[in-house]
């Protein structure tokens, strides 16, 4: 017996269909095991040997696999074709053999495509681990163990609220942070442009005004509506005519195949999709054997792959469709990966693959992929110039005549910002041919800042920087994400006070390790390694000796120390110049006090010198502004029943109202969906939870009160979730017990045993019974009654038609039941002994 190592469970299944009885294909379910996430996982002083822990959720598999190394003749490590491949198939090795379960021959294939002929020709030609990729594998995960163990412990003793840095992470934040910085800084510009609506022969266009008195119009040229209103009104007194017609051929060639990055950047703009679920759908794609390995830098299709793309062109399109040769493409990224295939179908003739999000993904890299060795585009660009008898104002209008569309019929790249002039169609026009002119517009700009990064953006940032690997960019985002560093608005990353204040202290205190030229040269290292040109332990010597000083240098300091070199790093952030030579730094509220910095348990603020006589506090995120601080509370009014004070205050969590002073003092937070606090208000939200009545069953009292998610009801340890903040004081004891009735029975869901169809297909077109939809216990199935049929991963429920249901139905049906491994007989309980003798037993 033969036993195959992969990842997934679906790979196991596919390949062990392609292999025969002969072959034993397991799931290793990712890495079985990692360093340990504690202090000494990476011992620096032993030549940075590393402790390796199996992880507790794997013990099972692990046991599974050690079980059938021992009675295989031969282990075939066949995990992806890429450095995290290799390094399973190291750590499964290295595991085996600490078990005493590695048998004798132990191979490795690898494979692009989970197709049969791409494996078994992968079989037939094994080699051995790659130990360059293993040492590169074990270079950069010491490297980001080293970071995150040893700078974490600082973030969490010197800057409060900071969660975790990471080596590729804090860079990518830093970017977002800058861009942020970028688009406060800058200062709008006005401008104006002053368009002509002109038509010829019937045919419409515009053309913008290019030359004035004279001189030539650059964008910011006319800078005040004065100026505008002058250029527009000799736009409308003159008699333009046609003084030249320039057309110029101009040639488009397709992008090549999708690489990783490119993926998930092509995804997010056409598809909506954010990198790590572009990532999940194109990994259920490759384990369905619908398209060749996802996690590549690599640009360039397998021979064999391109004769297959060439016929489906000439099959879908005339013969001009394709070029003399084909076309061969070279990767432009910085650290460029080992060579793999680039993202293409494994059946060029499939043009669709899956459903709903699946089917999308999938059209979208059939497109790429065949339009790769599509004909160039070929295009006319047109530019006309228009002037008036003297020459001193001149108009221009441009276009672009489209002459063949060679692989622009299939597929046109995204961009981040669109607007393209040159697209316009103009009429066919001559020299001194005078257009009709319909009309003039004067138009207002400003000049606009910077874009925000989305997640498109980024990851080419990332990638043109030679940043990480495009294979972790998914995850590196989700982190800053899960970490609350940033914020996504309109697919726009914002930076959050927290990720502003973590990039500030790893700018003033490890400036060299938020560096980009820095970061990209670790790269570069690490490259090194895989390519046999460096040893990984003098890799990391060379970062290790710097950046532990460096380390225990800052961890010596002081908070308040800390505190103030930030408070000096950001003044121009926090305290910026107001422009009437006033003190940014004075309190706005005692007009005495300088404002500062400050550190506290919940993170950083601003307040005031003279505290505790002021108490003048401003929140990190916002900068300068004297409107934007907390003066200190505001007193709305006496509790009617205590006397007590009821004051406005503002926290960290926001704005609250209090009662009273000291540790007895009662508060509340003010709910978003209040319009205007008033005092009436105030006394309400202060005296929750609010009694509503007895339940008629129980007895007990049903209360409404607003928690940490919200509005709810409560009774006997069971809630209830209620829709708004004026739902607590005015649900009634009717709708109170409705409403617990509701969730206790968990919304009106049916019952197990009398489970509601996902969908009613419609009937079998030969046997007639019912085809539905159902809810599994490991996901959705169809059934007819007789045959059940499991839902492929790619295949969209709401999507799904009849006919794909039958076919699928009448496939599990054809194939059989699946055979249960028979169970071994129990064991006969052997024969009662007979009674000891009693000297025996005496003795016992």
């Amino acid at each position: 017996m033969q036993l195959v190592i992969v990842e997934s469970p679906a790979k196991a299944k596919t390949i062990e269909k392609y292999l025969g009885k002969a072959y034993r294909v397991l799931a290793s379910y990712g890495h079985v095991r990692d360093l340990p996430p504690k202090d000494g996982s990476v011992n620096p002083d032993d030549g940075f040997a590393m402790e390796w822990e199996p992880y507790a959720d794997k013990a099972k598999q692990l046991k599974a696999i050690t079980d059938l190394a021992k009675t295989a003749d031969r282990l075939i490590l066949a995990t992806d074709p890429d450095r995290e491949g290799e390094a399973i198939s190291w750590h499964v090795q290295e595991v085996l053999a600490k078990k005493k379960a590695l048998p004798k021959e132990v191979e490795r294939v690898t494979f692009n495509a989970i197709t049969k002929a791409a494996v078994l020709e992968a079989m037939a030609n094994p080699r051995q681990l790659d130990t360059d990729l293993i040492d590169a594998y074990r270079a950069r995960r010491a490297l980001d163990y080293l970071v995150g163990f040893t700078l974490s412990p600082v973030l969490w003793r010197k800057l409060p609220g900071a969660k975790s840095a990471g080596r590729v992470q804090s860079v990518a934040l830093r970017l977002i942070v800058q861009r942020e910085r970028e688009i406060e800084v800058f200062i709008p510009q006005e401008y104006w442009s002053v368009v002509a609506h002109l038509e010829h022969d019937g045919t419409a266009f515009d053309a913008r005004l290019a030359r004035f008195e004279g001189r030539k119009i650059e964008r910011l040229t006319i800078g005040d509506a004065g100026t505008a209103a002058r250029a527009k009104a000799a736009v409308e007194q003159g008699r333009f005519t046609v003084a030249s017609v320039e057309t110029k051929p101009a040639t488009r060639n397709p992008p090549p195949p999708f690489t990783t990055s490119t993926l998930q950047q092509e995804a997010a703009r056409k598809l909506g999709f954010s990198a790590s679920h572009t990532m999940r759908v194109a990994q259920a794609l490759y384990e369905d054997g619908a398209i060749t390995y996802m996690r590549t830098d690599g640009v360039q299709m397998d021979h064999s792959a391109i004769d297959e793309a060439r016929k489906a062109i000439v099959k879908r399109y005339q013969p001009s469709y394709i070029p003399d040769k084909p076309r061969q493409y070279q990767t432009k990224a910085k650290n460029a990966q080992e060579a793999h295939e680039a993202i293409r179908p494994t059946d060029f003739t499939k043009d669709k693959a899956g459903s709903g999000d699946h089917a999308r993904l999938y059209d979208l890299i059939w497109k790429r992929a065949l339009a790769s060795q599509m004909a160039s585009a070929r295009m006319e660009r047109t530019t006309v110039e228009l002037e008036e008898p003297t020459g001193q104002d001149a108009l221009r209008a441009t276009g672009q005549v489209v002459l063949f569309p060679g692989y622009l019929a299939l597929y046109e790249e995204g961009r981040d910002d669109e607007g393209d002039e040159d697209s316009r169609r103009l009429p066919v026009i001559r020299n001194g041919d005078t257009p009709a002119k319909k009309g003039v517009d004067s138009e207002q700009h400003f000049t606009q800042p910077p874009p925000r990064f989305s997640e498109a953006s980024l990851v080419k940032r990332l990638e043109e920087l030679g940043i990480g690997r495009p294979s972790t960019y998914a995850s590196i985002i989700q982190v800053l994400k899960d970490r609350n560093y940033v914020r996504v608005e309109k697919n726009r990353f914002f930076a959050e006070e927290t990720g502003r204040l973590l990039t500030a202290f790893l700018e003033r205190f490890f400036e060299k390790y938020v560096n980009y030229d820095f970061t990209a040269g670790l790269e570069d290292e690490l490259d090194d390694v895989s390519g046999g040109r460096a040893a990984w332990q003098s890799v990391l010597e060379a970062f290790w000796k710097d950046f532990s000083p460096r380390t225990a240098e800052v961890m010596e300091q002081k908070p308040s120390e800390i505190t103030a070199a930030l408070d000096l790093f950001l003044a121009p952030y926090l305290f910026p110049d107001k422009g009437d030579g006033s003190d940014p730094r004075l309190c706005p509220s005692c007009g005495e006090g300088q404002l500062a910095l400050r550190g506290g348990k919940f993170g950083a603020f601003v307040a005031c010198s003279n505290y505790p006589e002021c108490k003048f506090t401003r929140r990190f995120g916002q900068p300068g502004g004297a409107d934007g601080g907390d003066t200190g509370p505001e007193v709305l009014g006496q509790d009617p029943e205590t006397g007590e004070d009821i004051s406005r205050r503002s926290g960290r969590f926001g704005p609250y109202i209090q009662r009273g002073e000291g540790k007895e003092a009662a508060r509340a937070s003010i709910p978003k969906d209040i319009p205007e606090l008033d005092m009436e208000w105030a006394v309400k939200l202060l005296n929750l939870p609010r009694t509503i009545g007895t339940h008629p069953e129980s007895g007990n009292p049903i209360t409404a009160s607003i928690g940490r998610y919200g509005p709810y009801l409560a009774h006997d340890g069971k809630y209830a979730r209620l829709t708004s903040t004026a739902d607590v004081f005015e649900t009634g004891m009717n709708a109170a017990v409705v409403k617990l009735a509701e969730a206790a029975a968990g919304g009106g869901r049916p019952q197990r045993g009398a489970q509601a169809p996902l969908k009613v297909m419609g009937p079998h077109p030969v046997s007639g019974a019912e085809i539905k939809l159902m809810e599994g216990r490991y996901g959705p199935y169809l059934t007819d009654g007789t045959t059940n049929a499991t839902l492929p991963k790619t295949v969209d429920q709401a999507a799904l038609t009849l006919d794909e249901a039958v076919q699928l139905i009448d496939a599990k049906a054809a194939a059989g039941p699946v055979k249960k491994k028979g169970r071994k007989a129990p064991a006969k309980k052997p024969a009662a002994k007979k009674a000891a003798p009693k000297k025996a037993a005496a003795k016992k």
